[in-house]
């Protein structure tokens, strides 16, 4: 671990848009896929070392609900490398006293994608040490919807006033379940792109945002340390005043 971070203000909540996989490849003249399968690696390595560093919640962008408009075989290449992900890191995962979660609706992955994270959820669910969220066929706009077909169902069948409603009411109905995690306090992106693309919309409205001009396969354990040191640095203000 490097000296210079404060083990005091490393963030619980670490959320990464892991971007630039097929464009690593593209610029060595390998295949998208083979691209993913890079990332795959830099993602084992992230893993391992947050956790060591004390991060509390790890969240990975891994397949978001535009990625199915992507070609058949990158796609299926991609739940292939997530089958592969989960039984090669299982014996890590549990060394390593990580607990693995999936955010989405994962009804359409895959049967084997779907049954690979199901063994690696109940491999690990005793763990105690960081939780390690994999968001799958997510996006945050249809995760707000459901919430709002939820609490419109709730005040149809007279189980909510909705003058009463609050904003734990729509965060207990979100993939994130409520308070059973805490927001993201860092979100990530690697490849060049400034924006969220979708992801954690409601979770990340006070998040402070990093982004690397690097593609993620060349995203390394010293990499994240600098992204945490950065947010060590900041001021958050929550919309009030800085205390500095």
């Amino acid at each position: 671990m490097n000296t210079t971070l404060d083990p005091n203000r490393i963030p619980n909540h670490i959320a990464i848009v892991m971007d630039g996989n097929g464009r690593w490849a593209k610029e060595r003249g390998l295949l998208r896929v083979q691209g993913h399968n890079a990332g795959m690696k830099a993602l084992k390595e992230i893993v391992k070392s947050a956790s060591q560093l004390g991060v509390k919640v790890l969240t990975v962008y891994a397949f978001s609900t535009e990625n199915w408009k992507r070609p058949e075989e990158e796609v299926g290449g991609i739940f292939k490398l997530l089958v592969r992900y989960c039984e090669s890191e299982l014996d890590e995962l549990n060394a390593n006293n990580v607990r693995v979660g999936v955010l989405g609706e994962t009804a359409k992955l895959p049967p084997d994608a779907r049954e690979s994270l199901s063994k690696a959820l109940s491999a690990t669910k005793t763990n105690d040490g960081m939780e390690f969220l994999i968001a799958l066929n997510y996006g945050a706009r249809r995760e707000i919807l459901l919430a709002v077909r939820d609490i419109a169902e709730d005040v149809k069948a007279g189980r909510l006033d909705p003058e009463q409603l609050t904003e734990d009411d729509v965060s207990r109905r979100l993939f994130t379940g409520g308070s059973a995690f805490p927001d993201p306090d860092l979100i990530i992106r690697t490849g060049g792109e400034k924006r969220l693309s979708n992801f954690l919309l409601w979770q990340g409205a006070y998040a402070e945002l990093v982004f690397r001009d690097i593609y993620w396969p060349e995203f390394t354990p010293a990499e994240l340390e600098d992204c945490i040191r950065e947010y060590q640095s900041r001021d958050r203000r929550y919309g009030g005043l800085s205390k500095k």
